[in-house]
């Protein structure tokens, strides 16, 4: 893991001297792109916090420094317990961000970055330079870092910057697929064209594309242990909503 007096090393100057408080400079700092700024009025809310609590030994203080409107000063970085409040801090606001971009206000903050491809575009040639969209692999902190989800061909990738310090928990699970049904329009059109092994313009027997490979297919079952699929809050999205996107849906009954 990246230590935190690295993390501030790594920062742009124009993060370290933001005039906003607390929200806008840890959003400004470089790497930090895929967050959007919680409002502070969500924050204050403690029905939004619930459940919060106990997960820190230093809660109050790091909600207190999540919402100073200061921003930290250099001498701050020498101080061990400011950096372990920060610490702190850095894991409330990212589940509180979790939680804040499933709401209306955060869900069209963060499609507004989608659009704006915000979020880097899909290493897959055949996707066509498709948007990406920020998710976790676990809702758990300290699990894995934050991945990129694709809508067009429906994978996980490592984003380009790594993003070293972003855990997949500030961002969740079910965040992609709750984005992409409250605004189906975002859904992308399926690929055109699958990639298919060939040697000297001949399939490859037994490989996609070819003629074995097509009966084998019709006759196999397909394991659902190797499948990523998309889930919300852990249950499989039904057939319905995978329908609008493919012809060919696999029939997925609701865990």
């Amino acid at each position: 893991e990246m230590c935190i007096r690295d993390s501030y090393k790594i920062m742009s100057d124009d993060s370290l001297y933001s005039e906003g408080g607390w929200i806008q400079w840890f959003c400004n700092l470089e790497d930090h792109h895929f967050f959007c700024e919680v409002d502070e009025e969500y924050i204050r809310d403690n029905f939004n916090l619930y459940g919060l609590k106990q997960k820190f030994v230093h809660y109050n203080d790091a909600i207190d420094m999540i919402l100073s409107p200061e921003c930290p000063e250099d001498e701050d970085l020498e101080d061990d317990k400011f950096l372990e409040i920060y610490q702190e801090a850095t894991d409330l606001y990212g589940l509180i961000h979790a939680r804040f971009i499933l709401s209306p206000k955060g869900l069209a903050m963060m499609r507004e970055k989608y659009s704006q491809g915000k979020f880097g575009i899909c290493p897959r040639v055949l996707c066509e330079r498709q948007n990406v969209i920020p998710i976790g692999m676990s809702e758990d902190l300290r699990t894995s870092r934050v991945k990129v989800y694709c809508p067009r061909c429906e994978d996980v990738y490592i984003p380009k910057k790594k993003c070293a310090d972003v855990d997949g928990a500030y961002f969740g699970c079910s965040f992609p697929h709750i984005l992409l049904q409250s605004y189906p329009e975002l859904y992308p059109t399926p690929p055109n064209s699958a990639y298919v092994p060939r040697i000297y313009g001949f399939k490859v027997y037994g490989k996609k594309g070819s003629k074995f490979y097509e009966e084998q297919k019709g006759l196999t079952a397909v394991s659902y242990t190797h499948l990523t699929l998309p889930t919300i809050y852990s249950v499989q999205i039904s057939v319905v909503a995978v329908s609008l996107k493919k012809k060919n849906s696999i029939y997925i009954q609701d865990s």
